[in-house]
């Protein structure tokens, strides 16, 4: 079960993390140095069926129900209900950058136009938009016990046309804009 620590460049904040498969998916549980805390559950086919996210004021419950996600924003008890047409949540953790790539299962050279809910800052805002992500390839590095396979996604922000790269290798981002692996305690989950 993979462990550790990312730092966010941008406020140097630090994201301590677990993430682990189960019987039905995977799931990844994250807490900022800020006081965000980020709960993410995907199922088999790494759709985002539960997020809970909280920030010290605001907070996000939601998850993807069929060709919509669906959330509650709120600042205390009362929240307002949310749907739009997208297959997913982007947002500051690297959880949901691992999501995402998991769930489209690309081949090398292949890509997908992805509409994600975007949030953003500590108030949670959300905004749609579709990026495009491409597999732009997967490298192999020797490590002690095995070689580690890693994959490069080039995204595309449509709205922009700013281009990204991030690293994966299993369920850990290895590098990525904006995001810095501090600390990995176990390596990651390889497995589908």
């Amino acid at each position: 079960m993979p462990a550790g620590a990312y730092v966010h460049l941008d406020s140097g904040l630090e994201e301590r993390f677990q993430c682990a498969p189960g019987p039905g998916g995977w799931r990844y549980v994250g807490r900022r140095s800020d006081g965000v805390r980020v709960d993410l559950v995907v199922d088999a086919r790494w759709r985002q069926i539960r997020l809970e996210l909280a920030a010290p004021v605001w907070w996000i419950r939601g998850g993807v129900t069929g060709p919509e996600v669906a959330w509650v924003r709120a600042a205390g008890e009362t929240g307002t209900e949310h749907h739009e047409r997208a297959a997913g949540f982007l947002g500051d953790s690297p959880a949901f950058l691992i999501a995402i790539a998991r769930s489209l299962q690309l081949d090398e050279g292949g890509e997908s136009d992805v509409r994600l809910v975007r949030l953003s800052g500590t108030s949670l805002a959300a905004l749609t938009a579709t990026w495009r992500w491409r597999l732009a390839g997967t490298s192999w590095h020797e490590t002690d016990t095995e070689p580690l396979p890693v994959s490069e996604y080039q995204i595309t922000d449509l709205s922009t046309g700013e281009v990204s790269a991030v690293h994966l290798a299993g369920d850990v981002v290895l590098d990525a804009p904006g995001i810095e692996l501090a600390e990995l305690e176990s390596p990651p989950n390889l497995g589908p």
